[in-house]
């Protein structure tokens, strides 16, 4: 039988809200929408609905982008929004040190400060030689 098709639009459904909700993974977006409701209400799913494997992302993403069909389906999202006076031409920017991380505290290597005896002696400091 093998595994069960899954509709192009439930695929890009989900892309819509790993994007919007900055998920970073499918695994990860695959268990908001089993743990969310409003994930589960936007991907239209019965709360007792069992949802997709996270390969079904996996398998379909680059079969989506080899027809044009992601890109398209974005292009029309951006146009409607343009449409809709959803967009400016202003310029934006993100503060990075307010975006949290899922770093790992283990993986922070603290920076190795210089001597001073190292430093005074080094090639740019202009003492000794």
């Amino acid at each position: 039988m093998g595994r069960p098709s899954v509709p192009p639009e439930v695929l890009l459904k989900a892309l819509v809200l790993q994007c919007l909700y900055s998920v970073r993974s499918e695994r990860q977006l695959v268990e908001r929408i089993d743990t969310g409701l409003l994930f589960r209400w936007f991907w239209g799913l019965d709360l007792a609905r069992g949802v997709l494997d996270a390969t079904a992302f996996t398998h379909n993403r680059l079969r989506l982008d080899k027809y044009g069909i992601t890109a398209a389906f974005l292009e029309a999202v951006v146009r409607r929004a343009l449409a809709a006076g959803l967009c400016g031409e202003e310029h934006f920017s993100v503060d990075g040190t307010l975006i949290q991380s899922d770093a790992s505290i283990n993986s922070l290597t603290p920076k190795e400060q210089p001597d001073d005896d190292a430093a005074s002696s080094g090639p740019c400091s202009g003492g000794g030689g």
